[in-house]
């Protein structure tokens, strides 16, 4: 979660969200990294999970993400949450929970929703404090 946080705290510098993604093989190595770009891209899409997703599937020349892990500092919302399981990845850490807009336990559960064709494990509040606070920090500075 350190290596999701460092990530993170590259996007306050283009006036994005500070979260941060890593996508992690069977091995446990970091194979994708991002954080969120919305700002700098000028793309809704641009979060750091969907990010993150795009660049370990053009590691790997593939799409599917069996077998990987992605770290996050913050709850995928529901957009991330989807191309989590389109993506098939295995397993997902959070560091803090999105009360208003976590589509993985906090307001809805789309990774792990018995209708769809693929559910994802998932362990929650890794770093919580230290995810949480660099997202205070940030919107403190903001107001």
């Amino acid at each position: 979660m350190a290596l999701a946080r460092a990530e993170a705290a590259l996007a306050p510098a283009h006036g994005d969200v500070p979260v941060g993604a890593l996508v992690l093989d069977a091995d446990g190595r970091v194979i994708a990294r991002a954080h969120n770009e919305r700002e700098l891209a000028g793309d809704p899409t641009a979060h750091a999970e969907v990010l993150a997703l795009r660049r370990a599937s053009a590691a790997r020349g593939e799409w599917r993400l069996d077998g990987h892990t992605l770290v996050v500092t913050l709850e995928p919302c529901t957009m991330c949450a989807g191309a989590l399981v389109l993506a098939r990845i295995e397993r997902l850490v959070i560091g803090a929970w999105d009360p208003k807009a976590g589509a993985v336990a906090s307001v809805f559960d789309v990774v792990r929703d018995p209708r769809l064709n693929h559910r994802v494990e998932v362990i929650g509040g890794i770093d919580a404090e230290a995810c949480g606070a660099q997202l205070r920090e940030f919107f403190e500075g903001r107001r």
